[in-house]
């Protein structure tokens, strides 16, 4: 495995945790059950899983009424995304 191998099965792997993190409190919310703290969300987006927190933002509509989700989601994904270009060059 080359040198990025690695760390691209790790964002694969993050952003569909980011994902189904979403659609899960997205379905205890329908059904009035215990939610996933928004730390937790937010600490998934941080660990480079913005693009499948925010996927499962527009996704399952969950979270896109609150301004810090329905921005921050997608500007920390620019920003990480920034980040990657700057490293992979």
């Amino acid at each position: 495995m080359d040198k990025y191998g690695f760390f691209i099965i790790y964002l694969i792997a993050i952003n569909l945790i980011g994902l189904a993190v979403m659609y899960q409190d997205k379905r205890r919310a329908i059904l009035h059950r215990w939610r996933i703290p928004e730390k937790t969300l937010w600490l998934i987006a941080l660990m480079m899983g913005s693009l499948g927190t925010t996927a499962g933002m527009w996704l399952f509509s969950h979270k896109s009424a609150k301004a810090r989700f329905f921005i921050g989601f997608p500007l920390l994904c620019v920003v990480q995304i920034m980040i990657l270009c700057a490293i992979i060059r």
